[in-house]
């Protein structure tokens, strides 16, 4: 047994990369670029450079203009200002919105809160495997629909949602489409000019970049009231001081993300790993079965306690969902909208792999895994008939 921990949470977070680190270090320390962006002196204008750099990066990587990128505090931010931002900018627009239940909380939480506010929400939702068709989204919309929003990559299933024709059903209307592709970047390609979605959230922590920095695509002409107030504007849409050190490396991890080579290293681990666990007896794939991204891979071990089982394991690092909710006792509002019964959902587990991650690994887990959900079940099997009562 290997005695070193077994990351497979990089749905989660990353580590960062050695070479992000390195970029960053020269943003921090004196003698670095570390002076305020804003700053009229060389030592400013050099900080801007950097973050001009890693704008540049950021958006050759998403194929959009550089000026169409401003950077947030993470994903949950970019995701705030997108749908807080384009619901206030202009009431004229309607006073409707659209998503799915199986979106982010970032997402969900703010769709509550514009509830709260006056705003009327439809909620959409999926097939059995995650699915939300752009025929749903088209029939959900209406001439007082200013705004519809839909992940890309589901941050539990991996399940791939169709971005390109839920836009043009969108633009075909007049709404506006919010994407958030937290989990996408690095993983599967992210062409947000093909898309011709208006408003994009992008993070670095999911593509081995610091946690803290994220970034929000606004489409030329897309109109966004602030959710902060006060100091400097990037682009007109976020004040604050630029934090150099978190953007540029931000934009290095975004210049070493390449979905099409190491999309193909992750879909070799996770299928590696999907094959050894499915030779359990009644275990059950979570999400579509190609319609997905290649570093999530969610599996029910029916008549398994999911915590027991996290707990039997050891240290190797898996998840029962997003770590934004770990600390809430229901089921996975994702799983439940997939069908899956509280108990169902309550057995599942998500790995996810990573750039870090090995084939050596892999066969540990399944190993692991796989010895770990006989000895429940077995357990499970010889309990007493009033031990559930």
């Amino acid at each position: 047994m290997t005695s070193k921990p077994i990351y497979l949470d990089y749905a989660a977070t990353t580590p960062v990369d050695p070479r992000v680190a390195a970029v960053m270090r020269e943003c921090l320390e004196p003698g670095g670029d570390f002076e305020n962006p804003s700053s009229p002196h060389s030592g400013g204008r050099q900080a801007r450079f950097r973050v001009e750099k890693a704008r540049e990066q950021i958006a050759r990587r998403v194929g959009v203009a550089p000026e169409t990128i401003a950077f947030t505090s993470g994903a949950t931010e970019s995701n705030n200002l997108a749908i807080q931002g384009a619901l206030n900018a202009d009431s004229a627009r309607g006073r409707h919105f659209v998503t799915s239940i199986t979106e982010h909380k970032a997402v969900l939480d703010t769709a509550a809160a514009m509830e709260r506010r006056g705003i009327e929400v439809t909620y959409l939702r999926c097939d059995t495997q995650g699915i939300v068709s752009p025929q749903q989204v088209d029939d959900a919309i209406t001439d007082q629909t200013a705004l519809v929003s839909i992940m890309h990559v589901n941050n539990e299933t991996g399940v791939i949602q169709d971005i390109g024709e839920i836009a043009e059903r969108c633009r075909a209307s007049g709404a506006l489409l919010h994407v958030d592709a937290a989990q996408s970047v690095g993983k599967v390609p992210v062409p947000i000019d093909a898309w011709g979605a208006d408003l994009v959230a992008l993070t670095a922590h999911k593509i081995y970049g610091p946690k803290g920095i994220g970034a929000l695509y606004v489409k030329p002409g897309t109109r966004l009231a602030p959710v902060i107030h006060g100091g400097e504007w990037d682009g007109g849409v976020r004040p604050g001081t630029l934090a150099t050190h978190q953007i540029a490396g931000m934009g290095e991890a975004y210049e070493l993300a390449d979905p099409d080579r190491e999309g193909a290293e992750l879909r070799e681990l996770r299928d590696r790993l999907w094959n050894g666990l499915s030779q359990l007896d009644n275990v059950r794939l979570n999400g579509h079965p190609t319609q997905s991204s290649p570093h999530v891979l969610n599996v029910a071990f029916p008549g398994v306690d999911g915590d027991s089982l996290r707990l039997g394991i050891g240290e190797i690092a898996v998840s029962a969902g997003a770590a934004c909710d770990a600390a809430t006792p229901e089921a996975s509002h994702v799983l439940s909208a997939l069908g899956l019964s509280n108990a169902l959902a309550a057995s599942s587990q998500r790995f996810s792999v990573g750039r870090f991650t090995t084939i050596e690994q892999i066969d540990e887990t399944i190993r692991r895994v796989t010895a770990e959900v006989g000895r429940l079940r077995e357990i499970a099997a010889g309990a007493p008939a009033w031990a559930g009562n």
